[in-house]
């Protein structure tokens, strides 16, 4: 099929901005295309073996199975640091991205205008302007060296039956920043526009069915709004795209980076800000086959990177049944690979779409009547065996074993009849399958098993708490209400207290604690004590609002050349670049990677230990009165400078009174908190090029010094 596509290519080029693009595929069988993905290969010059992998591994693999198209999802080039705190654009990563595609490209016998490759966050890291000297992405990727230079790229690949639209989105920021500020996509309105002209090419002109698949570096969960509100997951519910490819996020976080999407008509919903599970809402069995009524959903496919995991990814597109398979290369080339295209994985099929077009028989029977697989095989093949089990019992029962045959005119796809309506099934995961191939060396591959559903019926499955916390948490949405839910936090926590102490005239002690035990009582107590040492009581308030006002510090945010800027909780302030000198905020939400972690795990610890100081200090005042024999009123002057005395010259016993262990724990936190901003500091500084006194001094002594004076208020009782 290639030879044909690779002539076409030739002949007229892949023009990728109006969607008129098509890839004419004369092959049989006439409704099967199958794609490779790659994403996070971050090519670095720390780590040769990244790219001395690729080279050797790639190109095989590629040329094996033979793809209609290859994508590569960003982040091509690494762009940091040995000690991985500087992140910058290096030219030579560059430099050998080109060398080494070149030479995959060379070795898979595809033509190269098969290949899209996009810009991820690390490849737009310390880059002031696209097309700019800093820009090495447009000089050496694939997309820039063939004048791919639009947000916005897709190509249509026809067979007899059916169009297959692929769309690539390029949402990395504008004005791209060195990270660690620049973790976001950030999809503008005109991309959005160009996003959905794109995508609705082929509505009104084709009398073909169309699937619409889309590519892009970040997965939604990392992607902002518009600045006029609207979202690439709108975009793509209006437009019932099967499928978004992606990357960004790694294997690192699990392996079920996945998420279904499905039309929401709750304007405040909580899905706006979480989604609990991989999959959006229950299932619905009843089904509206009217045309008006057709399902509105899509997959987020994110997958693992090549960096560590050596991940490839098969897609396929059966009859417009959408399946995939990753691959872990790190052992090596496979020997044979196999995709199971129909029945469909029902833990990742489009599961209202499916059961709409089953239900309402919208798609042709012949589409159900065979199990088929792609099969690639480094040796010839001699024999596909298709496996399925009912698990009915509670073990796995072969209900089906079938030679599949080889199709006439294609020698990737084998098939075997069956009679599908025998695993009609309300239960998602009844039925499994499995698929092995033994070649002439006698080795044999097989698939895992996975359930299948021929209806339409969605087995569920469960995010791992890491999972959730990447692809599940819309942190663009959440950014602002973390952030000032636990300043109001903090600030309630001083200004309360104050407020009774001062208006109200309710004074909490330790002694009214101890009368009158409660939480409300226990927690006034404690800070109505920080209230009390006016130094750290004012130092808290004029900290909390230097972070609100002020620019927190200031650092070098691109690659080389340009002037130190400050940074707020609201972005880097930037001039405009209209000349006139007025400022813009670039790199929300992604300064919430240095904000939230400050406020959230600096900022709030200190000041709870500052409290807990204070309210130790008050323990340890009672039982020295209590040791004393005296009550505080009654102590003169010269007993208090005597008991001070006593205390200071170390004549109270410590048996009685103690070593005041918990004082010592507190001032261990004290120690670890300043440990800790140190930390954040030293990241700060070799990231952005920062002098610490100059550029630093404010938000860097300010912990240490309000921690220092906590524990100096609070030594003696």
């Amino acid at each position: 099929m290639n030879l044909f596509l690779t002539t076409i290519v030739i002949a007229c080029g892949i023009y990728c901005s109006t969607g008129e693009t098509v890839i004419e595929s004369k092959a049989q069988p006439d409704s099967v295309v199958w794609i490779v993905q790659l994403s996070d290969l971050h090519f670095s010059v720390h780590h040769p073996n990244r790219a001395r992998d690729f080279t050797n591994l790639v190109g095989t693999a590629l040329s094996i199975i033979n793809p209609s198209l290859v994508l590569v999802t960003g982040d091509l080039t690494d762009g940091k640091s040995e000690d991985l705190l500087t992140m910058k654009q290096n030219e030579d990563e560059w430099v050998e991205y080109r060398n080494v595609m070149d030479g995959v490209i060379q070795r898979s016998g595809l033509h190269k205008s098969l290949f899209f490759d996009l810009r991820g966050n690390h490849d737009g890291f310390g880059v002031p302007d696209v097309g700019g000297s800093f820009d090495f992405f447009s000089k050496y990727s694939i997309n820039g060296r063939l004048g791919r230079n639009g947000s916005v790229n897709s190509v249509t690949i026809e067979t007899k039956e059916r169009k297959h639209l692929f769309v690539g989105i390029d949402t990395t920021m504008s004005t791209g920043l060195r990270g660690p500020t620049n973790l976001f996509g950030h999809p503008t309105d005109q991309l959005l526009k160009d996003l959905d002209l794109e995508l609705s090419h082929w509505d009104s002109i084709s009398e073909k069915p169309v699937t619409k698949i889309s590519f892009g570096h970040f997965p939604l969960s990392f992607s902002a709004a518009s600045s006029s509100g609207r979202t690439l997951k709108d975009v793509f519910l209006n437009h019932s795209i099967s499928a978004y490819l992606c990357g960004h996020l790694h294997s690192r976080f699990g392996k079920n980076l996945k998420r279904h999407h499905q039309l929401s008509n709750r304007f405040l919903s909580l899905q706006n800000f979480f989604q609990f599970n991989v999959h959006q809402n229950s299932f619905e069995s009843t089904v509206n086959c009217s045309l008006k009524s057709l399902p509105k959903d899509f997959w987020e496919w994110e997958m693992g990177d090549w960096r560590k995991n050596r991940a490839i990814r098969i897609l396929a597109i059966d009859r417009g049944h959408v399946s995939y398979v990753d691959l872990d290369f790190k052992s090596g080339v496979k020997h044979a690979i196999i995709v199971p295209t129909f029945p469909l994985d029902s833990r990742f099929m489009q599961t209202s779409s499916c059961h709409h077009n089953y239900e309402c028989q919208t798609a042709a029977s012949s589409s159900y009547e065979t199990i088929r697989a792609l099969v690639f095989s480094v040796s010839p093949l001699e024999s596909v065996v298709a496996r399925a089990y009912d698990s009915r019992s509670g073990n796995l029962e072969l209900v089906i074993e079938a030679v599949m045959t080889k199709h006439a005119d294609e020698g990737n796809l084998y098939f075997a009849p069956w009679n599908y309506k025998a695993f009609e099934d309300i239960s998602p995961n009844r039925f499994w399958l499995q698929i092995e191939s033994n070649d002439i060396m006698g080795r044999s591959t097989m698939t895992e098993l996975r359930p299948f559903s021929i209806n339409g019926h969605s087995f569920k499955i469960s995010w791992s708490w890491k999972e959730f916390y990447v692809m599940g948490c819309q942190w663009a949405s959440l950014y602002y209400p973390i952030l000032w839910s636990s300043l109001c936090f903090m600030f309630s926590f001083l200004i309360v207290p104050k407020a009774l102490l001062v208006f109200q005239k309710n004074i909490y002690t330790y002694r009214n604690f101890i009368a009158n035990k409660g939480l409300v009582n226990g927690v006034l107590w404690i800070l109505q004590e920080l209230c009390r040492v006016h130094t750290l009581w004012f130092g808290w308030i004029g900290y909390l609002f230097y972070l609100i006002l002020f620019p927190w510090f200031m650092g070098q945010v691109f690659t080389e050349g340009k002037n130190m800027v400050y940074m707020t909780y609201m972005g880097w302030a930037l001039e405009t670049s209209n000349g006139k000198g007025k400022l813009e905020f670039v790199g929300s939400p992604d300064i919430m990677v240095l904000v939230l972690p400050h406020i959230l795990f600096v900022v709030l610890p200190a000041i709870l230990v500052t409290a807990a100081l204070t309210a130790e200090r008050a323990i340890y005042r009672e039982r020295v009165l209590a040791f004393s024999g005296k009550k505080e009123d009654d102590l003169g002057s010269d007993s208090r400078k005597y008991l001070s005395n006593r205390n200071h010259s170390g004549t109270i016993s410590t048996f009685h009174l103690g070593k005041r262990r918990i004082r010592m724990l507190l001032s261990v936190f004290c120690l670890a908190i300043c440990w800790k901003h140190f930390m954040n500091c030293r990241t700060l500084v070799k990231a952005y090029d920062i002098n610490p006194v100059l550029h630093l001094l404010g938000y860097g002594l300010a912990i240490p010094l309000l921690l220092a004076s906590a524990v100096s208020e609070t030594r003696n009782a």
